[in-house]
């Protein structure tokens, strides 16, 4: 805060901080020294001025002053001219002082003030430079910082910005120097006064450094995301193709260019740190560096999704929504990952450099750590939840960014932060693992607990075994992160039990096998954690699916509900390159022999209607016997009416195994109808007789037969009362 008798010694302010503007201002400021009743203390006095003035006065005599009593108006009008002339010739001999020349001779006390604190001599007079060096100064700081015409920094030409910090770095070297021999009482005044000039010049570049920090440009990342995608899609069309020409350059994305400042900006930041810190206000420097910078970060938390919960919140939170914070949480962490801290990291290196004048490492860790901290609170939250199955699969995101990001950690942070956060992260992430294996014990005891009384309608694919085959599915293009969990848990187990055996799982899959090497090596195969679990859950299943089977009164059905639930487990197998090799070639051939038993089982039931067919008692002597072969038709046309009731609203949705069966019933029924209805209709009276015994034709079988497993009757059987 400037006094008042600082205040008189402004010199009128100037648009430049150049030498060459400074001739008129020193001039004023000669003129305000001169005219100030009450200047400050000076080392040197200039007694000449003062004594002339006193001299003159006292030369005249009262006899001399007696007779001239009576001066006229012209006179003293004379007087006061010659008293001017004189002012002026006074004032011509003391030119104001060149601005250069005085900082020349202030870099010669700052070298003479070194010299003596390291002789340990006594600190020399300060020199007449000092006199004018503060009020200089001063008046060239007035033009950048005045609140009527603040100069920002970017406006600045090079020179001038240049020569700013030039002086601020003299004005550092000598408050330095000065401290030095703070006892001296004749140095107290100049401490006080160009201390109080160096305050004012970092408040400004303060307020500079921050306004340049607060106006980056935040790029667009999902823009990054895609400019990645078609990078990694044209490398790979590249590597296809042999190409001898040489390499392109890299094209360069946005995040590039993160934190989103210009090299001119970067170079004005290094600048004006460096600055600061030379001139002893690190501590204000790092403290608006942090501050700005953690709330650009937090700008791009938001702009990328990311809202801040605390635990509570998300313990409340129904698991749509908080499903749809997980996905905002998992994109917002590897952006952060892999563009904002590394961005940050290079940024800060850029502005407090690596000649150990700056503390970047520290100021990193004091603008990344915090949102890190905030990023790892919500995936530790997320665990603390109530486990539920649909929670499975968005746990295991949270848990692969974790895994992924924790060994990358030692590039992205410093030693001391480092360590803090990768403990953490992998608590956190031992957690979530944790959970993830109760939550596979929670599906065994839903499969266990389904025992429900009521059959599925014709036959279709339990309910039950629709979810836990999609459940499994897709747990397993999780396989291999899966696999991690599963023996990061046997290995807790075992330190828990002190036991070192690993999982054996007999392969029951095969053990009807007659070949003695398969019986060797399938005795006892040693599996992974997860396919032990994996093989659990499907055998629980199949246990659960073969006791609701028996639910239905009609065998046929029984078997038809087999193969449609045994069909849509292989195919979801099959259709999962990890889920089959988890689950093995024996598991799926025994599963489709499974099939074909149930299948066999079912086209054998058709050898009913066949019996209506046989020709067998039919004829006696070589002649037909009419009413056995009316009461062959009758109960041939009675029994397929039924079959085709029943079984048309019998369901099987797989389509292929709905043509095999149908392709099946034809190849079975309609050749020995064909063949019967060669044999035996002609002895039929053609009109009423035959259409009475003769209902279908071998065509309307086939029709009727294609309507079987729809569901429901089928319309085309209203065509026929």
């Amino acid at each position: 805060m400037e006094s008042e008798k600082d205040k008189q010694h402004h010199p009128e302010k100037s648009h430049s901080f150049s030498p060459r503007d400074t001739a008129g201002q020193e001039n004023n400021d000669h003129d305000h020294r001169h005219s100030d009743p009450n200047p400050n203390p000076q080392p040197e006095q200039d007694p000449d001025h003062t004594n002339d003035t006193t001299n003159a006065a006292n030369s005249e005599s009262p006899k001399e002053a007696d007779s001239k009593p009576e001066n006229t108006e012209s006179e003293e009008k004379e007087d006061d001219k010659e008293e001017g002339i004189g002012e002026t010739t006074e004032e011509e001999s003391h030119p104001p002082p060149d601005f250069d020349q005085v900082c020349q001779e202030i870099d010669q006390f700052i070298s003479t003030l070194s010299t003596a604190k390291g002789c340990q001599s006594d600190p020399p007079e300060l020199p007449e430079a000092m006199e004018h060096f503060p009020f200089l100064v001063e008046a060239k700081i007035a033009n950048y910082d005045s609140t009527e015409s603040l100069m920002k920094w970017n406006q600045l030409s090079e020179e001038d910005s240049s020569l700013f910090l030039v002086t601020v770095d003299r004005l550092s070297k000598l408050i330095t120097s000065l401290t030095a021999f703070s006892s001296e009482s004749s140095y107290a005044p100049s401490i006080n006064r160009i201390g109080g000039i160096l305050q004012r010049a970092m408040s400004y570049l303060e307020d500079e450094f921050r306004s340049l920090l607060e106006d980056p440009k935040i790029p667009d990342f999902d823009k990054i995301d895609e400019s990645k995608a078609k990078q990694a899609s044209s490398s790979s069309n590249s590597n296809q193709e042999a190409d001898n020409s040489a390499p392109e350059e890299p094209k360069s994305t946005d995040d590039d260019n993160f934190p989103g400042y210009s090299d001119e900006v970067m170079s004005d930041l290094s600048r004006l740190a460096k600055a600061m810190i030379t001139g002893g206000y690190e501590a204000e420097c790092y403290q608006v560096y942090i501050v700005t910078r953690r709330t650009v970060l937090e700008e791009t938390l938001h702009k990328l999704g990311f809202e801040k919960f605390s635990i509570d919140d998300i313990q409340k939170m129904q698991w749509e929504p908080l499903e749809r914070e997980i996905v905002s949480w998992n994109k917002t962490f590897k952006q952060f990952v892999a563009v904002v801290f590394k961005g940050e990291r290079k940024l800060s290196a850029a502005v407090f450099g690596d000649d150990g004048e700056g503390d970047g490492d520290g100021v990193f860790s004091s603008v990344t750590r915090g949102i890190m901290i905030q990023l790892l609170n919500f995936a530790a939250a997320v665990g603390m939840t109530k486990r539920s199955s649909e929670k499975l699969f968005k746990f295991l995101d949270i848990y692969e960014s974790l895994r992924d990001v924790i060994p990358v950690m030692d590039d992205l942070f410093v030693e001391g932060t480092v360590n803090e956060l990768k403990s953490e992260a992998s608590l956190i992430r031992t957690r979530l693992g944790e959970s993830m294996v109760s939550i596979f014990c929670e599906l065994e005891n839903s499969i266990k607990t389904d025992t429900g009384k009521t059959p599925v309608a014709g036959g279709a694919v339990h309910p039950l075994t629709r979810y836990t085959m999609n459940y499994l599915r897709y747990a397993c293009e999780y396989k291999d992160t899966l696999e991690q969990i599963f023996r990061e848990h046997q290995q807790i187990e075992r330190a828990d039990s002190a036991t070192g055996s690993d999982y054996d799982y007999t392969n029951s899959q095969g053990s009807n096998s007659n070949s003695s090497q398969n019986q060797v090596n399938q005795t006892s195969v040693k599996q992974s954690p997860f396919t032990v679990q994996i093989n659990k859950v499907m055998d629980l299943l199949d246990m659960n699916i073969g006791a609701k089977s028996k639910l239905y009164r009609d065998p046929l059905l029984s078997s038809i509900f087999m193969m449609n639930n045994d069909r849509y487990i292989l195919q979801k197998v099959k259709g999962s390159p990890e889920f089959t090799e988890l689950m093995g070639d024996t598991w799926s051939r025994k599963r489709s022999s499974d099939i074909r038993n149930c299948h066999k089982k079912y086209r054998e039931s058709w050898g009913r209607l066949l019996h209506c067919l046989s020709h067998e008692g039919l004829t006696v002597q070589g002649k037909v016997v009419k009413p056995v072969l009316k009461e062959r038709f009758k109960s041939f046309n009675t029994m397929f009416d039924e079959i085709h009731k029943t079984q048309s609203t019998w369901v099987v949705s797989d389509e292929q195994l709905q043509s095999e069966l149908r392709v099946s019933i034809v190849s079975v029924v309609i050749p020995a109808y064909r063949a019967f209805m060669a044999r035996f209709s002609q002895n039929f009276t053609p009109g009423r007789q035959t259409e009475k015994y003769i209902k279908y034709q071998a065509e309307d079988i086939e029709t009727y037969i294609d309507e079987l497993f729809d569901g429901n009757a089928g319309a085309a059987w209203k065509k026929k009362p």
